[in-house]
């Protein structure tokens, strides 16, 4: 069964990466299995979850992440150029998505957002705060950064992780078994995202779980192609796809 994940919470409709697109993502009526969500760390080494390296896009703020203390970035709205109405979101921390996923059961894709900035010590921080709430048999790790990858596999072997790719990988298969990891989370639509790859994949036991899956049709054939899961900004419709099939 093709496992949904909420890209950034149910993004597509709510601010992402607030805990409201979290919270909407796998509440009655969207039914995600899981939500994906980006964490860089701050100045003062606090572990946020947002996507970009700058504040800019998405909060009230501007600058680097890496440069602003978690102090600052607690007072910005998290909902730049969305409705006034959510102007009281707030950027989140990871401890405290986790308080709120661990007291019910879904799955947590974490992304490292470390392929840009090489944020030191992510990795060891961000599996700190896994395994303080016990939650390691529902987090997977994902990262453009493919040595981080690796790093996690010796720090953590027993958590899941996957490669996040945009491009064409020699031999997929046994890139991804050499680092070690157990998932291929390629772009839709991209040269390493054919369903002929795919299918290879799927037979060499790796998971399969292409991002972002927005279109009707595009989900309906990763359903089809028996994908392990997709990453969405609208959840809502996936589920409701997924239930027909």
């Amino acid at each position: 069964m093709t496992k949904i994940f909420a890209h950034r919470g149910a993004s597509g409709h709510f601010p992402e990466n607030t805990m409201l697109a979290f919270e909407k993502g796998i509440e009655a009526g969207a039914e995600a299995d899981g939500i994906e969500l980006d964490v860089q760390l701050t100045k003062d080494g606090r572990i946020v979850v947002i996507h970009d390296e700058r504040l800019n896009r998405t909060t009230s703020l501007k600058g680097f992440v890496k440069d602003t203390a978690y102090d600052v970035i607690k007072t910005a709205n998290a909902a730049a150029g969305h409705d006034q109405a959510y102007s009281d979101l707030k950027v989140p921390l990871l401890e405290d998505v986790l308080s709120w996923a661990v007291k019910k059961d879904f799955l947590i894709n974490i992304e490292l957002k470390n392929s840009v900035i090489r944020y030191e010590g992510m990795e060891e921080k961000v599996l700190e705060a896994v395994k303080r709430f016990n939650i390691e048999e529902r987090v997977i790790l994902s990262t453009f950064n493919h040595e981080s990858v690796a790093l996690c596999a010796r720090l953590a072997p027993h958590i899941e992780r996957a490669v996040l790719t945009a491009d064409v990988l020699y031999q997929p298969d046994q890139y991804i078994a050499s680092i070690p990891a157990t998932g291929y989370h390629p772009k839709l639509n991209s040269p390493g995202a054919t369903d002929e790859v795919l299918k290879k994949m799927r037979s060499s036991s790796i998971k399969v779980r292409p991002y972002t899956v927005n279109r009707p049709e595009d989900m309906k054939h990763l359903i089809e192609l028996g994908a392990d899961g997709m990453f969405t900004d609208f959840p809502a419709k996936a589920a409701a796809l997924l239930k027909n099939e």
